[in-house]
């Protein structure tokens, strides 16, 4: 567990060359507020909880309440100086002042330790949402992966539901509901953290426009197809837009989605606890029936709620200014096809909140899924089939060191070049370009 937490606030290192020298600082602010929240929840007569694997019921003590003005302060205190340092993580510009005091609110709980007394585990991935999501600021990415796992047969993908999967939740509050990839899986993907800003921009972008897109005629190959999922909020089908397979449509089913399957915290939407590899006696040994964890206040609201309308109002990422070489590098984007799939702006439809109403966002994707060959993770999960991978946005792509859904690329060299499927097109003029043309190339998306 302590590995685990020391690699969530780690995640701010080795950023490109023009943000190494607030690296440092990034890694120290992270791991004070991670545990100086925690410490700020414990009342100070109370002994200090033990680790996360040693804790039973007889332990848990009541740390959700605490000193909520000290954890505001020190997130606050972090997010003022990420986003000095970086310009990442500001609130969408033309936020009311009711939705500004949302954003805040909710940045606060984005950096929420969770314990087990307001709902942790007792499997789970990580104690809080910033510890996967503070690179180059608060709602950024980092290195951290998650692993899915289950079996395919005849081409057919079998998620394993009954033996846990197809998410595996290695942490654990008690050692003897450790959960691992069982001998039945014959596919094993990793997939990094994805950074979370401008998401409210992507929500607001109509169905019917992703859908026209899919159906438009499309050169080289390419098609795309629009996921269409079910919204575990409204219970209606959407096109799915958020996650490595388009696998949520809005930023609510988002949020409670990770607060449950990547935290095991209940809620609303997702009431079940995860049993460890699918062991439903095993997890009623270990947990009393304490109902939902993310409780509804009498505003109908809860901390998913909170997390969502911090992600809904986090402004896209600041661009920087394109120098020769970048500009020859965004006409060659486009000659070269990759802006086929990575379409550089799509446009939010009509909507009640001003900051997002008709509103161009520059996204470099068209948030459909593409059969992507063997660069697909072998994962089938909600409309996405093994090979099928939704369109990663390029927006912020300078902030981040690793690429692809599983982090396996080092450069952006090494992440076009290892494109296949329908991308294989578009990878294959760019190889074909001399190395001062695909440099760039690289230039290029290093404005965004």
């Amino acid at each position: 567990m302590k590995q685990r937490l020391q690699q969530g606030v780690r995640i701010a290192r080795t950023q490109l060359r023009q943000t190494k020298k607030w690296v440092k600082p990034v890694v120290v602010l992270a791991t004070v507020l991670a545990c100086a929240t925690a410490a700020a929840q414990l009342a100070p007569s109370e002994p200090p909880v033990p680790p996360v694997s040693q804790i039973g019921p007889q332990d848990q003590v009541n740390l959700k309440g605490g000193n909520q003005a000290f954890a505001r302060l020190l997130a606050d205190l972090l997010a003022a100086f990420l986003q000095g340092r970086t310009g990442f993580g500001q609130a969408l510009p033309g936020l009311t002042a009711a939705e500004l005091t949302a954003f805040e609110e909710g940045r606060v709980e984005f950096t929420n330790v969770e314990t087990p007394a307001a709902g942790l585990g007792p499997i789970f991935n990580g104690v809080s949402c910033i510890q996967c999501h503070a690179a180059p600021a608060i709602g950024g990415g980092s290195r951290i992966t998650v692993t899915r796992f289950g079996r395919v047969e005849n081409g057919v993908f079998d998620p394993l539901d009954a033996l846990g999967g197809s998410l595996l939740q290695p942490l654990t509050i008690f050692p003897q509901l450790h959960e691992t990839i069982p001998p039945q899986a014959n596919v094993v993907a990793e997939r990094i953290s994805p950074p979370l800003f401008g998401l409210g921009l992507i929500e607001a972008i109509p169905d019917a426009t992703l859908i026209a897109n899919a159906a438009a005629p499309k050169p080289d190959g390419v098609k795309g197809r629009a996921a269409l999922v079910t919204d575990v909020v409204s219970g209606q089908t959407r096109v799915g837009r958020f996650g490595w397979k388009a696998q949520q449509a809005t930023l609510l089913a988002f949020s409670a989605d990770a607060y449950n399957n990547e935290m095991g915290i209940t809620n609303r939407f997702f009431p079940n606890e995860n049993a460890p590899n699918g062991n439903q006696e095993l997890l009623r040994r270990f947990t009393a029936n304490k109902g939902i964890d993310d409780t509804v206040g009498p505003d109908g609201r809860s901390d998913i709620d909170a997390a969502a309308d911090f992600i809904r109002f986090l402004a896209a990422p600041p661009t920087l200014t394109k120098s020769a070489s970048a500009l020859t590098g965004e006409t060659l984007f486009i000659q070269s096809g990759c802006a086929t799939c990575h379409t550089p702006t799509l446009r939010t439809g009509p909507n009640s909140i001003a900051a997002l109403d008709r509103r161009n966002v520059n996204l470099y994707s068209d948030l459909l899924l593409h059969d992507m060959g063997t660069l697909g993770d072998g994962i089938g999960q909600a409309d996405a089939g093994m090979r099928e991978m939704r369109t990663a946005p390029l927006w912020g792509i300078r902030a981040r060191d690793r690429y692809l859904h599983d982090g396996r690329a080092h450069t952006i060299d090494a992440a076009i070049r290892a494109h296949e499927g329908e991308g294989s097109v578009s990878r294959d003029r760019y190889t074909r370009l001399s190395p001062r043309l695909r440099q760039s190339i690289v230039d290029f998306l290093g404005t965004l």
